[in-house]
């Protein structure tokens, strides 16, 4: 049986899903937003691909974001639920439910208001348990694809005249990049529906559970906060699987805007013996210690978490902050096709300038 998705529900998803964020962008608020308006809306029905027959249409909902846009993103959540109806019409068919590309602050709930509004399941699976910073990292399988998929985009700034409404069909590759500049002429931020594919497809491909995982992880947290910080990390070690690979306090930020919408460089905590240096691409991607030896890296879970422990996402560090370094193993958690995917690594390692393909395949 699937699972109603009702108010106390909103807080732990984006509070677990703040977590598996990794260091990421989006926004706390715009998940709250979505998650009321669901449950205000309708009823969100979270369900495990098990409940679907194999031929069911299941398709992403996704938000699209260049995060250091300077333009003023505005994204309503009917445009998630207009993305859906303009992907079923291309489709010729209804969609059994709605996935989601990762984790994240607001990610974690972009099926929710389609779902209430439409009667899409909320299917319990995600194309990354955490958050990453290319689309191909979270297609459970499509970024090399020559399968013509459809892609749609809908949103933007309604009184700059940015709003936009975009169905494209093609290959992954050659159609996403179309949806991130979408995203940048709306004013930064646009929901999107895409990549339409069989739950067959889905349950062998994508990471099943994560939605409950990151519910169950916010639920801790919220258990745990009237304790205070160290109950609210130990909270979030004990659900996870984790541990605390580092503490200390930043002593360096260098993280730079390109032009390709990425945020990359490094955050340094500590120095001399006890330096830890975390490589940055929008998300925390890999761990050097000391002595530049690897202590973690993509896909596995990498977390900034104040004293207090809150997630911090890479804009909210600076120098003199004192953070501990949440790490989760990839061995403990649900890995999809795309992280396991040796075509996803090459961009990303010729942005960062690091190893990363190595260490995530082993």
């Amino acid at each position: 049986m699937g699972r109603i998705l009702i108010e106390k529900d909103i807080e732990a998803a984006v509070k677990g899903g703040s977590v598996y964020a990794a260091g990421g962008g989006g926004w706390a608020d715009h998940g709250r937003m979505l998650g009321r308006a669901a449950v205000n809306a309708g009823q969100p029905e979270l369900v495990s691909i098990d409940e679907l027959s194999d031929d069911d249409w299941i398709a992403t909902a996704a938000a699209i974001g260049a995060p250091a846009s300077t333009t003023p993103w505005e994204m309503w959540g009917i445009d998630y639920v207009k993305a859906v109806q303009l992907l079923q019409r291309e489709l010729g068919a209804p969609l059994a439910g709605l996935m989601v590309g990762q984790n994240g602050k607001s990610s974690t709930l972009n099926a929710w208001l389609p779902g209430a509004i439409l009667g899409t399941k909320v299917i319990d699976a995600v194309g990354d348990i955490r958050a990453h910073p290319t689309g191909d990292m979270g297609s459970i399988g499509m970024a090399g694809s020559p399968e013509q998929m459809i892609q749609t985009a809908v949103g933007g700034n309604r009184a700059e005249n940015r709003y936009i409404e975009l169905v494209t069909r093609g290959a992954t590759a050659r159609i996403s990049p179309i949806l991130r500049t979408a995203a940048d002429q709306s004013g930064g931020f646009i929901a999107s529906c895409r990549n339409p594919l069989r739950a067959s497809y889905v349950r062998e491909h994508a990471a099943l559970g994560g939605i409950s995982l990151a519910l169950k992880l916010g639920e801790a947290i919220i258990a745990a906060e009237a304790k205070g910080g160290h109950a609210v990390i130990d909270a979030i070690c004990k659900t996870t699987g984790g541990e605390i690979l580092a503490e200390g306090v930043i002593t360096d930020k260098s993280v730079n805007y390109t032009p390709e919408a990425f945020d990359i460089g490094t955050i340094t905590i500590g120095k001399g013996d006890s330096v830890n240096v975390l490589h940055v691409m929008n998300e925390y991607m890999a761990v050097d210690g000391p002595d530049g030896a690897r202590r973690a890296t993509f896909p596995s879970v990498i977390t900034t978490l104040s004293p207090e422990g809150e997630p911090l996402s890479v804009g909210d560090l600076h120098e003199g902050m004192r953070v501990f370094v949440l790490h989760v193993a990839k061995e403990i958690i649900p890995l999809s096709s795309s992280v396991r995917d040796a075509t996803v690594y090459p961009p990303v390692e010729a942005a960062m300038g690091i190893e990363i393909a190595r260490y995530a395949l082993a």
